[in-house]
């Protein structure tokens, strides 16, 4: 039951965040952005744990892998799919992200000797094929020109850097280092790192005080990271990396079911086949046993 929770949580949350990252696009450089998202969710995971009386510091020892998950999972992975969706619709930005299950089966596959079971192989493929079919229209759009193949290479890249952060998170686990002191310190080196990064692009530290900017950058700061990640962490402990990321074939159907009600967006017998197949590959992939980290 509590899987099914942080789950459902993770899913309903992240699905809702593609529409308020599109408002972060424009007024603030990208990397600002991301800067401001994970600075806003360490200072509000730090103060949680400060009032609930949580567990705050953390092992020097085991501190390398926590700047490193800090790095991939809220730096590089933000600022470089924030940099794609300049250049690609965000159902091209779905279809690519759920390769995260494939990064994800690889990297535990490799760092922890995790198996991948035939029947979990099977979910990826009907994953895979049900988002693509639900974004039919836009990939068979693609073309082949420079920007459109810049923002697929950017995605990729994206979908790396954030599977990589997953292993160095779930190496952090698997050193029992508490979840919310995790993200906390692993979030302030991402809004460093990407502070860093605007510094070194030489953008400028702007603040839009556009009520859809700032509505959505609090939303992505509190929900879309401080809570969501928390869930994310909690699944990888009880599930595993790669059937957690199975997540990410869900996010988008919760944003076209938001964008259903809220912008008439019109479904069609392909997107509706591929819902179907990402349901079924979906309950393929979480009804094995659970394997705790």
């Amino acid at each position: 039951m509590q899987v099914f929770f942080l789950y459902a949580s993770l899913v309903l949350i992240w699905g809702s965040t593609w529409i308020a990252i599109t408002y972060q696009l424009g007024p603030v450089a990208d990397e600002v952005s991301v800067s401001y998202r994970f600075a806003i969710a360490s200072i509000a995971l730090f103060l949680y744990a400060l009032f609930a009386g949580k567990r705050i510091a953390l092992p020097l020892r085991q501190y390398g892998m926590v700047i490193v998950q800090g790095l991939f999972l809220f730096s590089l992975n933000y600022i470089v799919v924030y940099s794609a969706a300049h250049f690609i619709t965000s159902g091209l930005i779905a279809v690519c992200f759920s390769l995260i299950i494939v990064f994800n089966s690889f990297f535990e596959r490799l760092f922890f000797g995790a198996s991948v079971e035939p029947r979990f192989i099977l979910a990826t493929l009907l994953g895979i094929a049900g988002i693509s079919l639900v974004f039919w229209p836009e990939v068979e759009r693609l073309s082949g020109n420079d920007s459109a193949l810049l923002g697929v290479l950017f995605c990729v890249l994206s979908v790396l850097a954030a599977s990589l952060g997953n292993m160095a998170a779930l190496f952090n686990l698997r050193r029992s280092l508490p979840v919310i002191s995790l993200n906390a310190h692993a979030m302030a080196w991402g809004a460093a790192a990407s502070a860093l990064a605007a510094i070194g692009l030489g953008r400028p530290f702007d603040f839009s005080l556009e009520s859809g900017y700032v509505i959505s950058l609090a939303y992505l700061s509190i929900f879309g990271s401080a809570i969501a990640f928390g869930c994310m962490l909690a699944l990888m402990r009880r599930i595993g990396a790669a059937r957690t990321a199975y997540s990410s074939v869900l996010f988008p159907i919760v944003a076209l079911t938001i964008s259903t009600i809220f912008e008439n967006y019109q479904w069609t017998k392909a997107s509706v086949a591929g819902v179907i197949l990402a349901l079924i590959g979906n309950w393929l992939a979480l009804t094995q046993k659970n394997k705790p980290v």
